[in-house]
C-alpha cells in the first residue's frame, strides 16, 4: 500500500511532542512491514527539505503557521498524481480539511480535540482562529474513519456526533526496548520529575507551585523538569520569584537515553496537563518503574489508573498535588506497591500491535471506497 501522511510536524521538529512520537512508531513498523509512506510536513531551521527516517519519507516545506494551505497546494499540484493509496490526515490544531480535496480514502487521526484548552496557550485572535477552524471542520470529518488513542477521546467524538462505526481506538505503544528499568537507582535525596513540551497548557507553573509546598515539608526535595519550549522563560521566573532556584532544574531537551536514565531516578513523575490524548510519558515513566501523580483530565485519567499504577489529583489544585506528592515520597510501601503494577501495566502498550491495527483500519477504508466505486 503507499501512504500519504499529513502532519504538522516529524520526530525532529523541535517543537515534536507525543503525536510525533505516536506517527513515527507507528509508521515506521508500518513501512516495516513493506508498505510505502510518505510524511508531509512543516519545515524548521536547519532542516532538509527531505530525507529518510526510519523508513518513512519525509518531505518538508512551508513554516508551522500556514502549513495547512502549503499542504493543500502541494496536495493539488503534485500528490494527486502520485497513486497513493489512503491519505493519512493528522487533525492537531489548525485542521488541513483533506476530506473536502483529497480524491483517496482519508483516515481521520485524533489525538484530541482542543477545543476551549487552546485559550490557555495562545492570545485571544490566534486561539480564536484555531477555535473556530476545529469546530467548522467537524462536519466535514463526520464523513470519514477517524483513529483515536484514548477511551476519552473516544467518548468525545461521539459526543460530537461522529458516528461510532467510523470511529477505532487503537491504543498508543511504549518503546519497551528502550523505556525499561536499567538498573540505575533512585535518587539519594527525594526526586519529583516532570517531561514534556515547555507549553501554557502543559501547565508545569501549578507543579512548580505545588513543589513550593513540598519543600517546606520536605527541605531535600529536588524538581527536575525535563524539556523546552516557548513557556520556559515564564517557568524560570516563577522559580526565581518563589526561591526554588537551588532545589529546581531546567534540564532542557535530552537524548532518549538521558530521558530513560532520569525517569529511572525518580520517585515520582508528574503531570499536570489540561488536557491530553493519552499521556505517553506516564506511560513511559511506568515502564522504567516510576509512579505518577497526573491531573484527572481527559486522557491521563486513561493513563493512569488512580490508586493502582499512580495518583490523580482536580487539576489546577497545588494543595491536593502537593499533598499527593508528599505521599508517595513520604511512604516507601505504597510507592512500591503503585510502581510494581505501573511496570506490568505499561507491558500492555505495544507499537506493533498499534501498527497492525492501523493498517487493518487502512485496508478497510480502501477496501470500502473500491467496493463503493
Amino acid at each position: 500500500m503507499n501512504l500519504l501522511v499529513l502532519n504538522w510536524q516529524d520526530l525532529s521538529h523541535p517543537l515534536a511532542g507525543g503525536a510525533e512520537v505516536h506517527l513515527h512508531e507507528t509508521y515506521s513498523r508500518i513501512a516495516a512491514m513493506g508498505h510505502r509512506v510518505t510524511l508531509f510536513c512543516s519545515s524548521y531551521d536547519g532542516a532538509k527539505p527531505a530525507e529518510e527516517m526510519n523508513g518513512i519519507t519525509v518531505l518538508r516545506e512551508g513554516g508551522r503557521f500556514l502549513f495547512n494551505y502549503v499542504a493543500m497546494r502541494r496536495y493539488l499540484t503534485d500528490f494527486r498524481h502520485r497513486k497513493f493509496d489512503a491519505v493519512v490526515d493528522d487533525v492537531n490544531k489548525v485542521p488541513f480539511c483533506a476530506p473536502a480535496y483529497v480524491k483517496e480514502p482519508v483516515l481521520g487521526e485524533i489525538h484530541h480535540l482542543l477545543g476551549t484548552s487552546v485559550f490557555k496557550e495562545a492570545f485571544f485572535p490566534l486561539a480564536s482562529y484555531v477555535y473556530l477552524a476545529e469546530r467548522a471542520s467537524l462536519p466535514m470529518y463526520r464523513k470519514v474513519h477517524f483513529m483515536v488513542h484514548s477511551p476519552s477521546t473516544h467518548a468525545e467524538l461521539l459526543a460530537n456526533g461522529f458516528a461510532p462505526e467510523r470511529v477505532h481506538h487503537v491504543h498508543y505503544g511504549v518503546n519497551h526496548g528502550l523505556f525499561r528499568r536499567t538498573g540505575v537507582a533512585k535518587s539519594a535525596t527525594p526526586l519529583v520529575g516532570a517531561l514534556g513540551r515547555l507549553k501554557k497548557y502543559k501547565s508545569f507553573d501549578h507543579l512548580i507551585e505545588a513543589f513550593a509546598i513540598v519543600k517546606r515539608e520536605m527541605p531535600d526535595a529536588r524538581l527536575e523538569i525535563v524539556g523546552d519550549g516557548d513557556d520556559r522563560p515564564r517557568l524560570e521566573q516563577l522559580t526565581r520569584t518563589l526561591g526554588l532556584t537551588e532545589s529546581v532544574a531546567f534540564a532542557g531537551f535530552v537524548s532518549e537515553q538521558e530521558k530513560v536514565d532520569r525517569l529511572n531516578r525518580m520517585h515520582v513523575a508528574v503531570n499536570t496537563s489540561a488536557k491530553e490524548g493519552w499521556g505517553l510519558t506516564a506511560t513511559e515513566a511506568n515502564a522504567c518503574g516510576t509512579t505518577t501523580v497526573s491531573s484527572n483530565v481527559q486522557g491521563l485519567r486513561d493513563a493512569v489508573v488512580d490508586g493502582e499504577t499512580g495518583l490523580l489529583y482536580e487539576y489546577g489544585d497545588r494543595e491536593q498535588l502537593a499533598e499527593k506528592v508528599l505521599l508517595l515520597l513520604r511512604d516507601a510501601n505504597l510507592r512500591e506497591r503503585l510502581e510494581r503494577q505501573a511496570l506490568v501495566r505499561s507491558k500492555e502498550f505495544d507499537w506493533q500491535t498499534g501498527a497492525e491495527r492501523t493498517m487493518e483500519v487502512l485496508e478497510r477504508i480502501v477496501h470500502e471506497r473500491r467496493r463503493s466505486a
